[in-house]
Parts: C-alpha cells; structure tokens; sequence
C-alpha cells in the first residue's frame, strides 16, 4: 500500500463497510480491523474486485488495550498515508444498563475506553506523519444526557470531549479530526427499536467521507439534527426533566 489509505476501526459495521467501498472508489486503500477475520476477509476481496484498490483485513479488537501499541505500529509500518476511522461501538438498552452493570461497563469500554486507547496509539502516528485525517463516529446521544438512554450517551460524551482534545493536540501536526454524529440510521444496532425513517447506511458513509475530505471539525448526520440537537440543548431543566425521550 503506497497510496493513502483508510484505517478503518470496526470494520463489520454497515456504516464502516459502506465508507470503505465508497473510499476505495474515491482512489484509497483499506485496512478493515476487527475481530471476525473470515467476515471482513469476504469484504476486503469483495471491495478489491468492484474497485481494483488496496483491501486487506487486520485483527483487531477495542478492549485488547495491551495489543493496541503493537497494532499501530505493524499499520503504521505498512507504507503510505493513513487515515484513520474510529467505527466500533455497541449500545446496550438503558433498562439492561440499570439493571446490569457488567453489561453497562462492557457498553461504556467499547464506546469510550477502547477508542481512548487505540486512539492514544494512534496519534504518535498521525503526528509522524505530518498530515493525515481522523474521523470518530460518535451519536447525537452525547449532546445531552436523556432519561431514556443516558448510560449510552455518557459514554458517547466523554468520547466527543476527547475528540475534540484530540482535534487540538492534532491540529498543529497537520492532521484534522472529524467528529460524526448520527442520528438514527438504519444498521443492526437501531433494528431492534423499530425506526422507520432511519438513514442508509450509505447516505451516511457518504457524508462521513465528505466531512473527512474537508476537514470539518463536527458534522450532524443527517444534517437536520443538528436543528433537532440545538432545540434540544435548549430546553431547560425544570421541562427537559419531565420529557419522555
């Protein structure tokens, strides 16, 4: 791989395999990390067939904090430009979350922990490099904490806090971080909760590339919720706390 190419962090999501088709037209490799070889090795050769670039698939796995300096250095060490996409994460319902707190802690690791972590490895990288983008995938749930979902939405709030760290930290090297936040798209994690209008995940592959490529510090996606979020934000406490949502 001498080219840029796309580092892709959880990889099985329908969000992630979408990005890494639509970048591996745009002219990019891709490194599709995560923990089911076989599954992301059957996307890697599909992507190199529709495109002609670059797909392999590498092990990797969020809550192996003691790989994870390893594993940036093998990805560093295999030529070119990266980028970087951070697309892992789970979300576990708020009554399991209050009612367990080993599947609360497990939700909070893979949304928050293990992104601090790779993360962490990451950057010397990025730095070294002198150019390079990042993009974190995060959730409209992270604006503000609701009754409905909040354990979720802490873990999400403390990555985008970190992120936006991270965008400072990165910015005098010459690398922009982009952070998403989606609202409902239509993927394996929002089926279970029955949502008719959720985005495609390829609407939204397509506006994560565009925000990376212009280097955008936030982007809504769909753009509509930042309206939603904004009305949100604004709702004050004394009414905000009698809302079911």
């Amino acid at each position: 791989m001498t080219g840029t190419t796309w580092l892709i962090l959880g990889a099985s999501s329908a969000i992630a395999r979408a990005f890494a088709l639509q970048a591996a037209q745009a002219g990019c490799d891709v490194l599709l990390a995560g923990r089911d070889q076989d599954d992301l090795g059957a996307t890697a050769a599909d992507v190199r067939v529709r495109t002609g670039r670059g797909a392999e698939a590498v092990p990797f796995d969020a809550l192996d904090y003691a790989g994870h300096a390893a594993f940036a250095e093998d990805v560093a060490g295999r030529g070119g430009r990266l980028n970087v996409l951070l697309a892992f994460g789970t979300m576990t319902g708020q009554e399991e979350a209050e009612r367990d707190f080993g599947a609360a802690r497990a939700m909070i690791e893979s949304n928050y922990l293990g992104a601090v972590s790779i993360l962490s490895r990451l950057a010397p990288v990025l730095e070294r490099q002198g150019a390079g983008r990042l993009v974190v995938i995060g959730s409209v749930a992270g604006d503000r904490g609701r009754a409905s979902n909040h354990v979720y939405g802490s873990a999400k709030a403390g990555l985008h806090a970190f992120t936006s760290g991270l965008r400072a930290r990165l910015f005098r090297s010459g690398v922009t971080v982009t952070l998403i936040k989606p609202g409902f798209v239509d993927t394996a994690m929002t089926w279970p909760l029955g949502l008719k209008r959720a985005a495609s995940p390829e609407s939204v592959a397509a506006a994560v590339l565009k925000a990376a490529d212009k280097g955008r510090a936030v982007a809504y996606v769909p753009f509509v919720w930042l309206g939603v979020m904004t009305i949100i934000r604004l709702i004050p406490n004394p009414i905000f706390k009698r809302l079911k949502i």
